[in-house]
């Protein structure tokens, strides 16, 4: 089993319809067709979102996605159209609340990888190949890949998992030439992020997107791709500390290891395997994981939260 441990009920704000609860946002619909995208403070892991939330996790994902946005800009135009609040939204949407363009969403996950982990050194313990991609011998957990590589995913539901899938399906499911822009322009942004990162310490090991196109646009060859939802966040990237990286071992990372971690342990008591939902987080591991993600946001940014 997977889902929601407790489903938040949706706010109602008068002239915006609901469309969406998502594992971390929220989704609603102006009267004028702007979408309006407010994000939680939930966590989720292991496909489960918890019932436990990190305090100001919501602020650091919508504002670290700002400050992406502006630096990526001139690589691929965003979805983002205002940070106002709609009239009569909640106080405490300010600064986690984005009103963007509505687009026509391409329903694959674009992921980039410069480094191997994850679901990536499965496959490649296995087969030696990432979403059917050869590598070399000798890689281990946490080797720097020869160059980035486009391994595309499908986009799951709430409760479900992600699956990578290859470029051949992505080009059969979108078309060649969209496929083909679609992976030349993730491992631009991802390079170019990479790069920034690396200067400030951190290490991109890997990240996804979300494209989609102008809802006017009604061919896809040669259209001009958006970015959306959010971008270069620690839910949807592994960053690093590059003073403590070392291939063959698991990386230290600023993200949601400590949740994982702890609910894989004794201590919690769960089986992720099991029928049970998992239970709350204690308090030390709130306050750690909420540190991890206010770190990376000061360190890429030099902003202090």
């Amino acid at each position: 089993m997977s889902g929601f441990v407790e489903k938040p009920e949706p706010v109602e704000v008068p002239g915006l319809e609901h469309l969406h609860t998502g594992k971390v946002r929220d989704l609603y619909r102006t009267e004028q067709g702007d979408l309006v995208m407010v994000a939680s403070d939930r966590m989720s892991a292991y496909d489960w979102v918890l019932p436990t939330e990190i305090p100001d996790k919501g602020r650091v994902l919508t504002q670290l996605s700002l400050w992406w946005f502006d630096l990526l800009a001139d690589l691929v135009p965003h979805h983002v159209l205002s940070t106002e609040l709609p009239p009569g939204a909640p106080a405490d949407w300010q600064g986690r609340t984005l009103v963007c363009r509505s687009l026509r969403m391409i329903p694959v996950e674009a992921v980039a990888r410069g480094y191997l982990t994850g679901s990536g050194l499965a496959e490649y313990e296995r087969s030696r190949t990432v979403c059917g991609l050869a590598l070399p011998e000798g890689l281990t957990d946490g080797s720097e890949l020869p160059a980035p590589i486009f391994t595309p995913a499908t986009k799951a539901e709430v409760g479900e998992h992600d699956e990578n899938v290859s470029y051949e399906e992505v080009a059969r499911r979108i078309g060649a030439e969209p496929a083909a822009n679609l992976r030349q322009t993730t491992l631009a942004v991802y390079a170019r992020a990479r790069d920034i990162a690396r200067e400030r310490g951190i290490i991109l090991a890997d990240t996804k997107f979300e494209f989609g196109y102008a809802a006017a646009t009604a061919d896809t060859e040669g259209a001009e791709l958006v970015l959306a939802d959010e971008v270069l966040t620690p839910d949807s990237s592994r960053f690093w500390p590059a003073d403590t990286w070392q291939p063959g071992r698991a990386q230290p990372s600023f993200d949601k290891q400590f949740v994982r971690d702890w609910l894989t342990s004794p201590a919690s008591g769960w089986d992720r395997h099991g029928e049970q939902p998992p239970p709350p987080l204690p308090a030390e591991v709130v306050e750690q994981t909420r540190a991890k993600y206010v770190e990376a946001y000061e360190r890429l940014t030099g902003i202090s939260w």
